[in-house]
């Protein structure tokens, strides 16, 4: 069975390929699967449907958008729930062992027993190598056979393609996927052109989400009512009133009702002008990123907007109507289109793209810029080499890596190697959205190669040091390998970058 998987903040959603047709799969009844882990003072883990069955039963702790966590994990990061500390690339792959059981078990995917899973699945555009390693390795952990891996944009274009492609014409054969999740926005230009689509540019935030809509409507409620401190349980049964409530509101919504009995405190109303009111600064900063887009000044490219046939609204928060009243104020009432199924249309797209029938090709792109900082000048100084640029083509899937090398002669007796990806590079420096990893040691010096530690020798200038070959190979799921060779004697060592404390 082929199946698009689009793992989110606050549900994961799936769609299987059938006969041309790419229905969401239900499980229990319900389209959504809780982006939920539930853990007890026992040490007993649930995950998905059985831990929102355990959401407020005593003794159990319930951690809710633990995707945003990988944002900043590496494979020795680990997360406490209800007093006990666990992996979280442990946390990961069991939870997405419970969704292949559960797809099996509790959907109507209709999937026989012992057959495998051929899943395409996503992450943010924005998202760091090292959570596209951890995303993938727990997927393929968990029993999936990953075939594709494609940024949540992107997966989401191939769904305006099989339901709008006629909107695109010889003049107007640009998309702008708008893509506004539980808990990280991201924007892709997309061109597209017969059954290719190709990634121009992303941009995004990648702590902005339906979350954060949340905590500013939740505040807006304990200003109004004046609740001042209350517990943490109190504070999390709130924070689930105002998401529920946020979720009810609809276009012809006038008055924002929510309960406030938890609080001890009679329900709250007022005008959803005033619920829009506290939301407001979070999607202007939205908007901003589409101007950005659209008009790139590191580029010195401006998009004529006659060219662009429309901006679609996609992700579970991209359903809040102020979102598509605030970009149809900025870029037009015709040109703003929101997807029938916005929560689903990533794993709708992801799907599409598996549809060998359908005939789709992705032409993708690095979204953020990859460098490292070296030792100078005998470990007196710092320099910064970009490696890899923002909008660098990444191979299509199936073919093969992309290898970019870099040859030199060493000159101290320790490479000293610190990773970082970041937004944007500004005078030669990385800038905005940084992202470190950990410190990638090296011994140039031939006598320390047994040293296990090598972060206690000093990097002293080494005349003798031999030459070196950098070697990066780039997958067309946007991750990136690190091997380090040395002349002429071919000692040679591989690191994947994972994220740590440089």
């Amino acid at each position: 069975m082929r199946v698009g998987i689009d793992f989110g903040t606050t549900h994961t959603v799936a769609a299987v390929v059938d006969r041309g047709n790419y229905p969401v799969v239900s499980f229990d009844g319900v389209d959504t699967w809780p982006s939920l882990v539930a853990g007890n003072t026992e040490g007993r883990l649930r995950f998905g449907l059985d831990a929102a069955a355990a959401r407020h039963t005593p003794g159990w702790s319930v951690l809710r958008s633990f995707k945003r966590l990988l944002d900043s994990a590496g494979p020795d990061t680990e997360v406490t729930l209800a007093g006990h500390s666990y992996p979280v690339p442990d946390l990961l792959t069991g939870f997405l062992t419970q969704l292949r059981s559960d797809l099996r078990r509790r959907s109507n995917a209709g999937l026989p027993k012992g057959e495998r899973i051929e899943a395409a699945i996503s992450v943010p555009a924005n998202a760091s190598s090292a959570q596209r390693f951890l995303t993938l390795d727990a997927f393929t952990r968990a029993g999936f056979d990953v075939v594709a891996l494609l940024n949540e944009p992107s997966a989401a274009g191939f769904e305006y393609a099989h339901r709008y492609r006629s909107t695109i014409t010889a003049k107007r054969e640009y998309v702008l996927i708008y893509d506004l999740g539980g808990g990280t926005f991201d924007a892709s230009l997309l061109k597209m052109t017969g059954r290719r689509n190709e990634v121009l540019t992303s941009e995004g935030i990648r702590h902005l989400g339906g979350d954060d809509f949340d905590e500013a409507i939740l505040e807006l409620v304990v200003q109004r009512c004046e609740l001042g401190d209350i517990d943490s349980a109190t504070r999390e049964v709130l924070l689930e009133e105002c998401a529920a409530r946020k979720e009810a509101i609809g276009p012809n919504t006038r008055r924002f009702l929510a309960d406030l009995s938890a609080a001890g405190h009679p329900a709250f109303s007022c005008g959803v002008e005033e619920v829009y009111a506290s939301c407001t600064p979070l999607v202007e900063r939205t908007v901003d990123v589409l101007g950005r887009i659209l008009h790139d000044p590191v580029r010195d490219t401006a998009l004529d907007w006659a060219e662009v046939a429309g901006i679609y609204v996609v992700g579970g928060a991209g359903s809040f109507p102020l979102v598509t009243r605030m970009l149809r104020k900025a870029f037009g009432e015709k040109r703003v289109k929101r997807s029938p199924h916005p929560f689903a249309a990533t794993a709708i797209g992801l799907a599409g793209f598996l549809d060998k029938e359908a005939g789709y090709t992705l032409s993708e792109r690095l979204s953020r810029h990859l460098g490292v900082f070296r030792e100078a000048r005998a470990g007196t100084d710092i320099a910064f080499d970009p490696i890899l640029a923002k909008d660098f083509a990444l191979p299509a899937e199936g073919d093969p890596p992309l290898v970019v090398t870099r040859t030199y002669r060493a000159a101290h007796n320790i490479g000293r190697f610190r990773f970082v990806e970041c937004s944007q590079i500004v005078d030669g420096r990385p800038d905005g959205d940084v992202t470190p990893y950990q410190p990638v040691l090296f011994p140039f010096d031939p006598d320390l190669r047994v040293d296990k530690n090598l972060a206690r020798q000093p990097v002293t200038r080494w005349n003798e040091a031999p030459d070196v070959e950098e070697r990066y190979v780039i997958t067309s799921r946007g991750a990136v390998e690190v091997s380090l060779t040395t002349q002429p004697d071919g000692f040679t060592r591989r690191f994947r970058l994972a994220r740590g404390a440089a």
